[in-house]
């Protein structure tokens, strides 16, 4: 409506200008006057400036009637089609206007815009292969997905336009989350043209959602055959879905094939804590002990984490807890000032039930970097050492409320995940889980667990209470009796 009020507003300025200017020169003394060959010609402003615009259109009238007499003249010389190839030469041009204004449109994100210039440009131009690429992407900016597929499934028949089409088609398919039919489209346009980057990419996701880890594998090799991946991120993922494949395996119950599997996993990518959890397990089992040791100081040396120390275990299941602190020495010597080494050292001491080294082994981590596993092994050295219930629960009241500390976390969307996963269970990205605290989450609640030491006891209260003692003394035995049971570090309390 506002679109077609300019436009006569537009009309009727354009015309009072012209007769504005028409009585401006019908008012204008003098004129125009012509001598040419003893003839005279006296012209006024206005007949005058009528006559310069007929002549205009005459030389243009004429050049077109020259154009079209060389035609003619060719064509009695024996040339059969110049006359149809002058009336096509004018149809070029228009189509050919048409579809530069059409990709104009589109840059503009005008999609029925564009969509109008490409059946223009089709009608003289007759090139399916441009103009229908322009009216589906018109018509996917106009979001009309219905007759944007319908076009790109006409682009199917031509062999020039069929990598456009499925690519179009898998794009609409993923856009309405049928993975099912964007993986079989996935895999044509990957056959059709094996170097393009955005196929391999969304062809490997689809591959990893879908637990198809020997196809995500080709794929990625392909990624790195035709340069689009570099090496070292390479052997890593390669690493990750070989481990994904060895779970896979093991779950099965094809223990040997499984193993091998993981040690393939462990090679690739030794600093891969999961794969080095599942290597070392496999050497285990086969008796290898001494390399179940190598694989796991070779990941502590990446990345210290509590799943390392608990196979670390695992290699000696039935020795003392005085043995097993001497034999973790050389494991923790390798970064002795990590959060994790600390901690993992603590809780070996509080299993050897040496509760001076527990202390300070866990130094002030309990005070500068709180967070659950902290907390809680600082109420199990306070318990040890015989203090107070009040202050037992205190150490614990604060466990309740504080961080977790380092989990699986996404880098993409920053989900948490209870266990490593190849592919983020939130957004379904591939290898983005990381080992590293989330972001802190706070609250405040009146009845939460912010008031607890408020109601159980006073971190700095040394004295004896009878009232809740039995509980106290059940949440200390729990925290002491896990970590004497276990004989290994846990990743969580």
């Amino acid at each position: 409506m506002l679109w077609s009020i300019i436009k006569i507003v537009v009309f009727i300025a354009l015309v009072a200008g012209a007769a504005y200017g028409a009585g401006y020169l019908l008012e204008l003394e003098g004129g125009v006057r012509i001598v040419m060959a003893g003839v005279e010609i006296n012209m006024t402003p206005l007949t005058a400036l009528i006559a310069l615009v007929l002549l205009v259109v005459a030389i243009w009238l004429l050049m077109k009637l020259a154009a079209l007499l060389v035609a003619v003249l060719r064509f009695i010389n024996g040339d059969e089609t110049a006359i149809s190839r002058h009336f096509a030469q004018h149809r070029q041009e228009k189509g050919y206007n048409a579809l530069s204004e059409g990709l104009l449109a589109l840059a503009s994100g005008e999609g029925a815009e564009a969509m109008t210039k490409a059946r223009r440009a089709e009608k003289f131009l007759h090139k399916p292969a441009l103009t229908n690429l322009i009216a589906a992407q018109g018509a996917e900016i106009s979001g009309d997905r219905r007759k944007a597929e319908e076009i790109y499934k006409r682009l199917l028949k031509n062999e020039k336009t069929r990598f456009v089409g499925v690519r179009g088609i898998m794009r609409q398919k993923l856009s309405e989350g049928d993975t099912d039919t964007a993986l079989r489209l996935a895999q044509t346009a990957f056959s059709i043209k094996p170097r393009h980057k955005e196929v391999q990419d969304t062809l490997l996701r689809l591959q990893a959602q879908k637990e198809d880890w020997a196809g995500a594998r080709e794929t990625l090799n392909a990624k790195l055959k035709y340069g689009n991946m570099p090496r070292d991120l390479h052997r890593r993922r390669d690493a990750v879905l070989a481990l994904s494949e060895a779970r896979e395996v093991l779950e099965d119950g094809q223990h040997i094939e499984a193993r091998e599997a993981a040690i393939e996993a462990n090679r690739l990518s030794p600093d891969l804590v999961p794969a080095a959890v599942l290597a070392a397990r496999s050497y285990i089992e086969k008796g290898s002990k001494r390399y179940a040791t190598r694989v796991v100081r070779k990941a502590w040396e990446a990345q210290p984490h509590p799943d390392l120390a608990a196979v670390f275990a695992e290699i000696e299941p039935d020795e003392t807890p005085d043995d097993r602190l001497k034999r973790f020495a050389k494991l923790l010597k390798i970064h002795p000032d990590h959060r994790e080494t600390r901690l993992v050292e603590t809780e070996l001491h509080i299993a050897a039930e040496d509760f001076p080294g527990a202390r300070r082994a866990l130094g002030d981590l309990a005070e500068t970097d709180p967070d659950a596993r902290a907390l809680t092994l600082m109420a199990a050295i306070e318990r040890g050492e015989g203090a107070s219930d009040a202050v037992v629960e205190g150490w614990l009241a604060r466990a309740l409320s504080a961080p977790r500390g380092p989990q699986w976390v996404c880098e993409k969307c920053h989900h948490i995940h209870a266990e490593w996963q190849p592919v983020c269970e939130n957004c379904e990205a591939f290898d983005t889980l990381s080992w590293t605290s989330p972001p802190p989450m706070s609250f405040s609640s009146a009845t939460g667990v912010e008031v607890l030491p408020l109601i159980v006891g006073s971190l700095e209260d040394k004295s004896e209470e009878d009232a809740d003692a039995d509980a106290a003394v059940v949440d200390a035995e729990i925290v002491t009796d896990s970590a004497e049971d276990e004989q290994a570090p846990k990743a969580e309390k």
